[in-house]
């Protein structure tokens, strides 16, 4: 085999040109994201650069996955799943950065450049696989992928419509020789639902615990395959979908949910009722759930929740079986304050803050033998290194243990089984936390009351130039502009338990404020004054901040 790079260009020119009128765009956490009519050139060239990674990691599989996520239905995106299911090696986002910004007549020399530096033997074979979310737009960028990998002569696994971390799943499957799973949609599934089933016994209801679950698919891929769920789930698990067939992410998913904190469009009156519903987002990697209470007031059970549920539960298991296990939560700044006290001083579990982006949070779980990592947005997963894993196999066999310890840890087994360890996965932590409350007999009420969250408010700041705030220790501290902390603590300080901090979006110019307080009236003037005081120090534009109503 022989690799051709002007090949490339040529391509490049004819088929998938960048416009002299193109912005440069940055690889972030979330890979490329931008209107889907800008990203045809960038597709091409995320598919050049993932042949060119995937020769890097000695031709190991590499994942493309097409989707914005929770963003409008008009946007789309793009990010590279490294050889374990990892999000894209750091030091490669800038390498996709410079790639993609260059001008076509410079692409042949950029990927020349990046063969030399990284030692790259074009000879050597390369894998890809590609998969893509339920926009009407991606079957056609990822073609372009396609046009790319195959420009390098790469091999390409087109998975079709899949959730992302589905193909997570199957990149580390294939990577670790099928010892992870199967790497097929029928595999994912079946991996899953057999530890679910284990796991809940004969019994689906208990105490509270109510065998009814109302669904919202955000109107994407993870309606799709829950549907796929329902039939091999046979009962042990009752789901209801809606928003399955609408625009994607339209008044509905788990970022609407969260961000609005109240019930999506579409759901069935009786969901109000029944008391338990969930919320993933446009390709499935976020899960919120949420109820009304009998006086109508809405409660959300976010992120922070479900890793307090998740990790108290883990903690449970691990001393009832007797192993000696090191176990961490992990968040971000945008935690709630009543969270991070309740794990650190009622469940007794060492936290750590690191910066927002889950790459991030992924990174410093791996510390732990259990990490348990959840962002408030509902994004997150449990990881278990090899230590943890091979103790709980050997505990579960041991027959110094006792009966119950041994059936513990065998449990335990199942709970690593269910999760989905290289990426956040709605569907699986879904599952997990139907497990939890199934095994404690709780509803949302008993799941709602373990603590009382402080009110918060996050606030949009619309700014000619986001880089002009740049943050540090794990966001929560402007450095720049000059002495704008300063002026956010002040304001903090006439706030009773009052926190507040600002962090520019990584894909557009805005800069989110985070407030929290005693009362909601006290989080929201918090938020009101913070954000009009970056508006006046930062470059604002537009409409001036508007006091949310209480």
């Amino acid at each position: 085999m022989s690799v051709n790079l002007r090949s490339v260009f040529a391509f490049a020119k004819e088929y998938h040109q960048k416009k002299e009128s193109q912005k440069d765009i940055q690889y972030g956490t979330a890979g490329f994201r931008s209107h889907a009519d800008n990203l045809d050139y960038v597709m091409y060239r995320m598919g050049v650069l993932a042949a060119l990674r995937s020769r890097a990691k000695a031709s190991q599989a590499i994942g493309v996955m097409i989707t914005a996520s929770h963003n409008p239905e008009h946007d789309n995106g793009v990010k590279l799943i490294d050889p374990l299911g990892e999000m894209l090696e750091q030091r490669w986002e800038k390498l996709a950065t410079d790639l993609v910004n260059v001008a076509d007549s410079e692409l042949e020399t950029q990927v020349a450049k990046i063969c030399d530096d990284e030692h790259i033997d074009n000879n050597e074979p390369a894998r890809v696989f590609v998969g893509m979310d339920t926009r009407y737009h991606s079957p056609q960028l990822s073609r372009a992928v396609v046009n790319g990998i195959l420009a390098l002569k790469g091999t390409v696994t087109e998975f079709g419509i899949v959730t992302t971390p589905m193909l997570h799943y199957f990149i580390t499957c294939t990577n670790t020789q099928n010892a992870y799973g199967l790497p097929t949609e029928e595999g994912y599934m079946n991996k899953l639902i057999t530890a679910f089933k284990a796991l809940r016994g004969e019994t689906c209801e208990q105490v509270h615990y109510r065998n009814q679950l109302y669904y919202d698919g955000a109107n994407g891929v993870g309606s799709l395959k829950m549907l796929g769920f329902i039939k091999k789930l046979n009962g042990a698990l009752n789901v209801k979908v809606f928003n399955s067939n609408g625009k994607i992410n339209f008044k509905c998913g788990a970022d609407f949910v969260k961000t609005n904190h109240r019930v999506p469009e579409g759901l069935p009156a009786e969901a109000l009722a029944s008391g338990r519903c969930c919320s993933v987002d446009g390709d499935a990697d976020r899960v919120v759930y949420y109820f009304t209470d009998n006086e109508g007031v809405f409660h959300l059970l976010d992120g922070d929740r479900i890793a307090t549920l998740l990790a108290g539960y883990l903690k449970d298991l691990i001393g009832q079986c007797g192993v000696q296990l090191e176990m961490g939560l992990v968040q971000t700044a945008y935690a709630n304050g009543a969270s991070t006290d309740y794990i650190v001083n009622r469940m007794k579990i060492p936290v750590s803050c690191t910066r927002t982006g889950v790459k991030h949070l992924h990174h410093k779980a791996l510390e732990y033998d259990i990490g348990v990592y959840f962002e408030a947005n509902g994004h997150g997963t449990i990881i278990y290194s090899d230590k943890a894993k091979q103790a709980i196999r050997a505990a579960s066999s041991d027959e110094t243990r006792t009966e119950e310890q041994r059936k513990t840890a065998a449990r335990l087994l199942q709970i690593v089984d269910l999760t989905n360890e290289t990426v956040g996965d709605a569907i699986s932590d879904m599952l997990l936390v139907e497990t939890v409350l199934h095994a404690k007999g709780w509803n949302l009420d008993d799941w709602l009351a373990s603590y009382t969250d402080l009110p918060n408010v996050l606030e949009k700041v619309y700014l000619a130039d986001r880089n002009v705030i740049t943050v540090t220790d794990a966001d929560r501290v402007v450095v720049s502009p000059d002495g704008l902390q300063d002026s956010i603590d002040e304001i903090v300080l006439k706030f009773p338990k009052g926190r507040s901090f600002v962090r520019p979006s990584g894909t557009e110019d805005i800069v989110r404020v985070y407030a929290e307080a005693d009362t909601r009236a006290n989080a929201t003037q918090l938020a009101f004054e913070v954000a009009n005081l970056v508006f006046d120090r930062a470059g604002g534009v537009g409409t001036r901040p508007l006091k949310m109503a209480c």
